[in-house]
């Protein structure tokens, strides 16, 4: 399980370390995130061996986010004033994530399709 942990943290610390090059915008995480993908597309990382503590943090996902939703309720006067334009950008930019990731990732995996066609013949 360490190495699984390893695996999964060392790609986080690894965007982290990325974001804080100057001129990089992109939040840390997300580039964690994305370089854990290109491991696991690439084949550099098995699935299964990660599998077990994917598992584990999915089905305690919950647990995460109670800090969040505690903090929430120093800002309900906010909320309460604003809740309108709060609605509204939540609702856009899950949209927006939505259709820039389907997209990104069938880019991704037609270019690696055609990559691997061209190397067969």
């Amino acid at each position: 399980m360490a190495k699984q942990f390893a695996i999964i943290f060392g790609c986080l610390a690894a965007g982290e370390l990325i974001a804080l090059i100057p001129g990089v915008s992109i939040p840390g995480s997300i580039l964690g995130m994305l370089l854990l993908t290109l491991l696991l597309e690439r084949k550099v990382v098995n699935p299964d061996t990660i599998k077990p503590i994917c598992h584990f943090l999915l089905s305690n996902m919950a647990f995460f986010f109670i800090p969040p939703g505690v903090a929430l309720m120093l800002y309900f006067d906010v909320i309460e004033a604003q809740w309108l334009p709060i609605t509204v950008a939540t609702l856009v930019s899950i949209a927006v994530v939505l259709i820039v990731t389907g997209h990104f990732h069938q880019y991704i995996h037609n270019r690696f399709r055609k990559d691997r066609h061209n190397d067969t013949h």
